[in-house]
């Protein structure tokens, strides 16, 4: 870092590998592991992944959080069942409790309609999640889950910067086209120095409830080809569920089968 560096790094054009722009945490946190659940487009199962995982956690005794980073289209609050924060005082703000104590914070939470839609530019969505960090008291959190928006916008570039991650999930689908967005998110984590887990296959069959074939409805996955490039291990392959469909839709997801993510909890 040079000498005259005054910690503004937009204007900067010192090549600073070594300067650390991590936010500080709530002096009332003590978050030790961050895990960053990500995709490359919309519509792959993220923020669902992202339940499953903070439910499986949870259930193992571990005390779990779930940071929802996608400003503009979150759904954690629905499919935890909770509204509302627990509060706020000169300390920060607390994040809402589920029914078996999962603790999430979400745009969602702080607004009166949770269907008004969120019209802000990217640095104020950004500066919003940064502050879910700086502002939130998680308390003692044996794992935090950061639910990402997709693609490689601001958003992700500020949690990527801004949060001590300790590994990212990337999450995919069987189609075609994965093959090229799955390279872009891999590509992200690795120029921002993010160790990738490994790959999450979603929607990877629907198995049928009378014979037990699997239909690969999406056509047949090409996510191996993808994982072999990389050198990068696929994690789980989650087939199409709609009883965890209907669970989440009544915000239910501690209630659902998540046991196809344990493959997963072992990565962590």
């Amino acid at each position: 870092m040079s000498e005259s560096c005054n910690g503004n790094c937009s204007s900067c054009q010192e090549n600073c590998d070594s300067r650390d722009l991590r936010a500080a945490m709530n002096e009332h946190s003590n978050v030790k592991k961050v895990i960053a659940v990500v995709s490359g487009k919309g519509g792959v199962g993220k923020s669902t992944l992202t339940s499953m995982l903070a439910v499986a956690m949870n259930r193992k005794g571990k005390s779990v959080g779930i940071l929802d980073a996608d400003i503009t289209g979150p759904s954690i609050p629905r499919a935890f069942g909770v509204s509302e924060c627990r509060g706020q005082d000169e300390q920060g703000l607390y994040p809402a409790m589920s029914m078996d104590g999962v603790q999430v914070m979400s745009i969602n939470l702080l607004l009166d309609d949770e269907t008004a839609p969120v019209l802000w530019r990217g640095p104020i969505l950004a500066g919003a999640v940064k502050q879910f960090w700086t502002d939130v008291i998680w308390g003692d959190v044996d794992y935090l889950f950061v639910d990402m928006p997709p693609g490689t916008g601001d958003v992700p570039l500020t949690v990527f910067q801004s949060l001590p991650i300790d590994g990212v999930i990337i999450v995919t689908s069987p189609q075609d086209l994965v093959s090229m967005i799955v390279s872009k998110a891999v590509n992200m984590a690795n120029m921002m120095n993010v160790p990738i887990l490994g790959f999450v296959e979603n929607y990877s069959y629907l198995e049928c409830p009378d014979c037990g074939r699997r239909i690969s409805v999406f056509g047949e996955s090409h996510l191996d080809e993808v994982a072999e490039r990389y050198q990068l291990p696929v994690l789980a392959r989650l087939p199409i569920d709609p009883m965890l469909a209907r669970l989440v839709d009544e915000g239910k997801i501690e209630e659902a089968d998540v046991s196809g993510v344990d493959s997963v909890l072992r990565a962590l």
